[in-house]
């Protein structure tokens, strides 16, 4: 076994149980106790912190420090992070959704292909039993993670893009931001080819992958690339969705902040928008705010609350 075999096999080993003897890590290592302890002092000097027991025998702990060091994950262990990390990005508030969007842009240009693609698998057949949104459409992880990471490196990316209508072109970005918009993830960026900003619906992107060419930073237009998205969907046709929801900002945001926008009106009251075409999914996501609603807008997703709740309602003598 080479050193840095070794080594990385003693990380994992400490990594995988609470305690370990010195004499229990020599033999799974097949080397001497001394060499352990040489082993020991080196993951230390990396910023491990590796308690030890001077007693009989000795033994050793990896300890929590004060900064994550690097981890050893075998395959399983990687595919079920990477699983993992997606599931809060598409499912999580948001401010767990951006750091899962910012692990991902680390995990994932670092895993063997085989396993990006057992993930990939995974997440397509999987649906999750306690959703509290509409499923979005799937999002290939490795998109996302180029997106993520040229808006971070200010690298331009090229990709496959297929429009509302199915129309199918090839696209060349400076990627600017990514912004998450009721249930689904849009790029702005400007486009070079069309001389102009766009924004892109991340799960009709394909194929993307970075140039290498690092550029200067243009000015989103209006400073807020939350607010280009949202002027894009409406005039694309999308409902324009709003509600009074009963219930204070800070109750509110993190029961339904992941899908609305939170404009407090008083202590006990604030106003949601969102654009979504998809009024049943608006409806069911006004419903988790578990509170009193009113001035709903459009008249439609007013109907269909009212049908909602005259169905839920209990009957005579129940």
């Amino acid at each position: 076994m080479s050193t840095s075999t070794r080594f990385l096999r003693l990380l994992s080993l400490l990594q995988t149980r609470r305690y370990w003897s010195g004499d229990e890590l020599a033999e799974r290592l097949e080397v001497s106790l001394r060499t352990v302890r040489r082993d020991i002092d080196r993951l230390r000097d990396l910023g491990y912190p590796v308690q030890a027991d001077r007693g009989v025998g000795g033994g050793y702990q990896l300890a929590s420090g004060t900064a994550l060091p690097p981890l050893v994950l075998g395959d399983e262990e990687a595919v079920a992070l990477v699983i993992g990390l997606q599931s809060t990005v598409h499912g999580g508030s948001s401010a767990l959704a951006e750091a899962a969007l910012r692990a991902l842009s680390k995990v994932v240009p670092v895993l063997p292909a085989r396993l990006r693609q057992r993930a990939q698998a995974l997440t397509a057949s999987t649906v999750p039993l306690n959703s509290q949104h509409a499923v979005p459409e799937p999002v290939d992880p490795q998109v996302l993670v180029v997106f993520a990471q040229g808006c971070r490196d200010r690298e331009r990316v090229a990709f496959d893009y297929r429009d509302a209508k199915g129309t199918a072109s090839s696209r060349r970005v400076e990627p600017a931001k990514l912004v998450n918009v009721g249930n689904r993830y849009y790029l702005v960026a400007y486009d070079l080819d069309r001389a102009d900003w766009r924004s892109f619906r991340v799960d009709r992107a394909e194929n993307a992958a970075a140039r290498a060419l690092r550029f200067v930073p243009r000015e989103i237009p209006g400073g807020d690339a939350a607010q280009f998205v949202r002027e894009g969907l409406r005039g694309a046709g999308q409902q324009q969705i709003s509600a009074r929801v009963h219930a204070s900002a800070e109750e509110l945001a993190p029961r339904i902040g992941r899908w609305f926008e939170i404009q407090p009106l008083d202590e006990d009251s604030a106003m949601v928008r969102t654009e979504n075409a998809n009024l049943p999914w608006a409806a069911f996501g006004l419903a988790l705010s578990e509170a009193k609603v009113s001035d709903v807008q459009p008249e439609e997703l007013r109907s269909l609350l009212d049908s909602w709740s005259a169905n839920l309602a209990p009957g005579p003598g129940e």
